[in-house]
Formats: structure tokens, C-alpha cells, sequence
């Protein structure tokens, strides 16, 4: 059985993502966590990941490290091409979208960070996150406005790019991000996946801490 090595899932944004698309498509997989930061990870990463970071996949001998690479092996391995659209302009899309997302959005990533069990409050950021913030809800918007009639996810039915962006939403719904109504919308539909469900709940009882991320509250 294919194994997934996570770090925390209150704080692993990028281990959120290939999680999120096996479980959802109910690919079976064993599960490592590895707990950030700390050096009980340090000491265990190099076994597990020639980049030494999460999340990295092994599956038969291979080892395959990199959110969006993991998705894509996932989707050749076990999906049959289920993990993207079915119509080639739609995939061309989802695929533009999932690699904007791979690639960008500093700003946000570094202010941030997915903390799944946190709460809004009134902490703030600066401008340069503000245009990531937009430019991630019009992506959403231009995405949902071609294909709403498909289903509720961003290219209709849930596929890799919705996996690249449930982070986003976390970081969205913890730091009460203001959402236009496609945005809300969007989150109603991913919040209740079964697959996000569970990795919240999983979340919301874990022990850790990572004081750095929990001390980002109102100045």
C-alpha cells in the first residue's frame, strides 16, 4: 500500500493537497505524519524525502516528493485521468490555475499561514497580500463562471486544482478573509467534502503547537 508522509495537519498546507484528492477519490493509503518544526523532524526527514519537506509519497519503491507532482502520479496511477477535467480546454484551465498556485502567492503564504483551528480576529496584512487575496478570488470567480453549470467546484466537478486551492481556504475562513458570493459559495461546497471534514476534524485535535503561526493574532 502506497504510503503519504504530512506534517501536521493543522499546519501542512502542502500536505493538504495530494491528502485531500486520495481520500476523496478513495485511493487507499498508509499515513506518516511527521511533526513540524521540531527536531524529532529533522532527525526522521531525510529517511522519508530527498527534499527533506512534505508531503512526499512512496508508493512500490518510488519516491515521489512535491504536492502537485504526488496529485499528478495519483491521477495516473489510481484515478484513469479523473483527477482533472475530462475536456481538454477545461483541464488546459484547472491546470493554468493549479500551477499559479504552485508557484505564487508569497505574500500570502508568508502572512498567512493555514492554521486550521484558528479563529478570526482582527490581524491584518499588507497590501501586497491584499492583491494575492484578490487576484486568488477572481481566478475563482472566472473559473466558476464557465463552469457553474458542470458542478460546484471550480471546474465543475472536484478535481486537482480544488485540491491546490483547499489551503487557500483555510487561510480564507482562519483569518476571516472577506469573500465575495462566488467565493462563499465555493467554500459552502468544499467545506462539506467529506475527505476536508475530516482532515479539520483531525486538525482540531491535534496536540502541537507552532508558536510562531499560533502568535499571529490582533496587534
Amino acid at each position: 500500500m502506497p504510503l503519504l508522509v504530512i506534517g501536521n495537519k493543522n499546519y501542512s498546507s502542502w500536505s493538504l493537497r495530494p491528502w485531500l484528492l486520495l481520500r476523496h477519490f478513495g485511493v487507499a493509503f498508509d499515513e506518516l505524519r511527521l511533526n513540524l518544526d521540531t527536531p524529532e523532524f529533522f532527525a526522521q526527514i531525510d529517511r522519508w524525502s530527498p527534499t527533506r519537506t512534505v508531503p512526499v509519497l512512496h508508493d512500490d519503491g518510488l519516491v515521489v516528493p512535491d504536492s502537485l507532482a504526488i496529485c499528478e502520479y495519483a491521477n495516473e496511477r489510481w484515478l484513469d485521468g479523473r483527477g482533472w477535467p475530462a475536456d481538454l480546454r477545461v483541464r488546459a484551465q484547472a491546470r493554468a490555475a493549479a500551477a499559479e498556485m504552485h508557484s505564487g502567492f508569497r505574500a500570502l503564504r508568508l502572512q498567512l499561514p493555514m492554521n486550521c483551528r484558528r479563529q478570526p480576529d482582527a490581524y491584518g496584512w499588507d497590501d501586497q497580500a491584499r492583491a494575492d487575496i484578490d487576484r486568488i478570488q477572481q481566478i475563482w470567480r472566472e473559473l466558476r463562471a464557465e463552469h457553474a453549470a458542470a458542478g460546484d467546484f471550480l471546474c465543475g466537478d472536484f478535481s486537482i486544482v480544488d485540491a491546490m486551492y483547499a489551503p487557500v481556504l483555510m487561510r480564507f475562513l482562519g483569518y476571516g478573509v472577506a469573500m465575495d458570493d462566488n467565493a462563499r459559495r465555493y467554500a459552502g461546497a468544499m467545506t462539506a467534502l467529506p475527505a476536508l471534514r475530516e482532515w479539520r476534524a483531525a486538525a482540531a485535535m491535534e496536540p502541537e503547537r507552532i508558536e510562531a503561526t499560533d502568535a499571529l493574532v490582533q496587534a
